[in-house]
């Protein structure tokens, strides 16, 4: 039997442990508390701006404030941090998901819980350059790809925190790694922004490299089943499928009627960033913004393919089809009015409703 079996029957015949939810108000933690809510547990929801009301304003940097807010938990969902591409927000990154998750995880342990499951990203993992290579929880990090991106590098440092502070039996920690994060709901566009600029039409050619996406509602099951099941001190991939760019952009048109970009990026990262800076240099000298930045036609060029076998294996993690991930994602993008495609079937029939 699992230790996260043992402190889910310890918690009282019939009942279910209460659990602690921090960035409940994210992609990720709105979908946790929904999660958590079905199946019959008490969720504290925090975040740091409360999301108007729907969560206790609570800011992971201060220790004192979570272990307040966490006092009576047993479990705890740490969902919090920043998704951004600049490289300009470097310092805030290590704020934000380092020294936060640092201090979160003091302030949780001296509230007495016993349980927590950290939200990283695949990409600390599963990034590389060769296409045929399918990252697991096994593989080293891959530093000399993600040392110049901070939003992955505070990431593993990040993780390397939670997992330090792993001190089981009385504080147990597991660490559940995510691939792109797609569905309905993404309000903040955290992890939707590249589909949206698809259906926008504004993306000018498809990179060369592969994509790997979960479902957000799969990933939240998934960190359940890592407060279940998981074992103290492990990390769990969570993925549906890899796709190489192409296929993941033709898949969207199929879906949505709106048409991937005709121009293909060479294999070559040096050529391709070439051609992306004086694409956006001449996007700039007629005052305009460029609609993709070069961070993303890099990070584009990579493989990010990673295997969920431990947790399908170890937690009992399923994702669901990854087509209805992506045309949920679509739906929900078009019903929101967040974007107005042209040529999309989706459109249409929203408007129709």
């Amino acid at each position: 039997m699992s230790s996260g079996v043992g402190i889910e029957n310890g918690a009282g015949e019939g009942r279910r442990p209460v659990a602690w939810v921090g960035g409940a108000t994210g992609f990720l933690g709105s979908h946790v508390v929904s999660a958590l809510e079905s199946r019959g547990h008490e969720a504290v929801p925090v975040s740091r701006s409360g999301g108007g009301g729907r969560a206790r304003v609570v800011d992971v940097l201060d220790a004192d404030a979570v272990s307040a807010s966490a006092r009576g938990c047993e479990w705890a969902f740490l969902c919090t941090g920043k998704v951004t591409r600049d490289r300009d927000d470097s310092e805030e990154l290590y704020r934000l998901h380092v020294t936060g998750t640092k201090s979160a995880l003091a302030g949780l342990r001296r509230a007495g819980v016993r349980r927590v499951v950290v939200a990283s990203t695949s990409g600390t993992l599963a990034v590389g350059t060769d296409r045929e290579r399918i990252a697991d929880e096994g593989c080293r990090a891959p530093l000399e790809v993600i040392a110049s991106w901070p939003y992955y590098r505070t990431k593993l440092y990040a993780e390397r925190e939670a997992l330090a502070a792993n001190a089981p039996p009385e504080f147990e920690v597991v660490v559940v790694n995510p691939s792109l994060l797609l569905g309905p709901g993404d309000v903040r566009e955290s992890s939707t922004g590249d589909v949206r600029r698809f259906l926008e039409g504004v993306i000018p050619a498809v990179p060369a490299g592969g994509i790997a996406f979960v479902d957000v509602r799969d990933a939240a099951q998934g960190m359940l089943l890592a407060a279940e099941r998981g074992r103290p001190g492990e990390r769990y991939i969570l993925n549906a499928q890899n796709l190489t760019l192409a296929a993941f952009f033709q898949r969207l048109e199929r879906i949505s009627g709106v048409k991937a970009p005709l121009l293909k990026l060479p294999a070559s990262r040096p050529l391709a960033l070439g051609i992306g800076h004086l694409f956006s240099k001449a996007v700039r000298a007629i005052g305009g913004v460029p609609p993709v930045s070069e961070a993303s036609i890099e990070m584009g060029q990579y493989f990010w393919y990673c295997d969920a076998s431990k947790a399908e294996r170890e937690l009992g993690f399923r994702a669901r089809d990854p087509g209805e991930t992506l045309r949920e994602t679509v739906d929900d993008l078009v019903t929101r009015k967040v974007v107005f495609p042209r040529r999309s079937r989706l459109g249409v029939a929203a408007a129709a409703r």
